[in-house]
């Protein structure tokens, strides 16, 4: 029965992460689907129940991406990320290769802070705006926000849903992934940059026909409320700075982050209704029902294989081991989604720590491999899924083939930094 439960459960996981990410279905009702019917299978074979689901879902994880949401959700009508890209392509003259650059500082940034999906719905209908005025393929930029979103977002507690699920189940801080991540990152992203620059260099090096459409747009009238965006920047302000200290607060990150979307909602009073049509409550039980369905694994004893299996090779250095973990995670995630791959080896990595492996420095190599690995292919993370999407509005969609030519070279030359670094660091994670 053990077997059969295994079997029919790891079905269920994998036929269902195939279909979310066909694009023929939903990704969130086939994520639902899946959930029921891996716990209609463990109540008939008697290994899960409604009550084991209810707690395989992570609720501080779910609670930090709402509150982001919640607060992203009133900043946006204010205008103020349209403004911000406005500065950006002002300050490049026009000049392609020098908007290249600013508008890929400006999207890191706010990946960081924001998560990266957020990031590029925002950012990418602006970057199409900007170089139609320009008339010039909006392509690279495109690509270069998505690449660039997926790994400046590994620097952060709440840059990548990866990310987010690692911190809750490790318990690391916002200050852990400053200390440990953001170096590796910071090295990482300038070597994508550099070779995306490069690789681009054909379509940069075209000179635009309407400089001076750009340099007439006017950066204030893209904000439409600067008091509310200004209240609302003082509340996100606030939050990002309890992340600093919530630990020694001994205050969850989701709790930080509802109560600052609490203290926006009071504040700033907006069309709730409005708010609420704003915040992806698709991603949200897409998550939820991720969770349920990995907890089904679990209890049918198929992540225990998994880690048996990965026990076999703890007699390898462990440094080893971890460069191992970040290049498996990578091509896992460049084929099936980070975000699955992620919450499906959080309980293997746990299993690991209790056979008494020291699986600190490997929480960090789940979390390079996740956050960089995404970039190999267009189902790869949502950010590039969403980019992609975008792109067929435009003169020059992005293709599979287009991609695979710009970024698999990204995610092989991120995954190759971290991996240099995470071996010459090991020994102070």
């Amino acid at each position: 029965m053990t077997i059969i439960a295994a079997l029919l459960s790891t079905i269920i996981f994998f036929g269902s992460l195939i279909l979310i990410f066909s694009e023929k279905i939903n990704r969130s009702i086939t994520a639902i689907a899946g959930a029921v019917l891996m716990v209609s299978l463990g109540k008939l074979l008697g290994f899960y129940s409604e009550e084991a689901a209810l707690k395989a879902i992570d609720f501080n994880t779910l609670g930090l991406l709402l509150g982001m949401m919640a607060l992203v959700a009133m900043l946006e009508p204010t205008g103020f990320f349209e403004y911000v890209a406005v500065l950006a392509a002002r300050a490049s003259h026009g000049k392609p290769a020098r908007l290249f650059v600013l508008l890929s500082v400006v999207t890191t940034v706010l990946a960081m802070f924001l998560d990266n999906v957020t990031t590029v719905v925002i950012i990418a209908p602006v970057t199409i705006l900007i170089s139609e005025i320009l008339g010039i393929s909006a392509l690279p930029f495109l690509m270069a926000e998505a690449l660039l979103s997926n790994t400046g977002g590994v620097a952060t507690l709440i840059g990548d849903p990866p990310n987010v699920l690692i911190g809750s189940a490790a318990g690391f801080s916002f200050n852990d992934f400053l200390v440990y991540s953001l170096p590796i990152v910071l090295f990482a992203w300038a070597g994508a940059l550099f070779l995306l620059r490069h690789l681009f260099r054909k379509e940069l090096s075209k000179r635009p026909r309407s400089v001076k459409a750009i340099m007439k747009l006017n950066p204030a009238e893209t904000l439409n409320d600067p008091p509310t965006a200004r209240r609302i920047l003082i509340v996100l302000g606030g939050a990002i700075l309890f992340f600093f200290f919530h630990h020694a607060l001994h205050v969850s990150p989701s709790l930080v982050a509802i109560s600052a979307a609490a203290i926006a909602l009071v504040w700033i009073q907006p069309d709730l209704a409005e708010t609420l049509k704003r915040i992806e409550w698709s991603v949200l039980i897409f998550f939820g029902a991720l969770f349920v369905m990995v907890g089904g694994l679990e209890s049918a004893g198929v992540l225990e294989a998994i880690i048996g299996l990965l026990e076999r090779f703890s007699g390898i250095p462990p440094v080893l081991f971890g460069v191992c973990l970040i290049w498996i995670v990578a091509v896992l995630s460049a084929v099936v989604d980070n975000v699955p791959i992620t919450i499906a080896l959080i309980p293997v990595i746990r299993g690991l720590g209790e056979t008494g492996m020291d699986i600190t420095p490997l929480w960090w190599a789940l979390a390079f491999g996740a956050g960089f690995g995404g970039s190999g292919t267009i189902i790869g993370s949502t950010a590039n899924i969403i980019v992609t999407t975008l792109s067929e509005k435009t003169r020059t969609p992005i293709t599979s083939t287009i991609w695979n030519k710009r970024g698999l070279p990204v995610m092989l030359i991120t995954c190759a930094i971290a991996s240099i670094l995470y071996t010459i660091v090991y020994n102070l994670f």
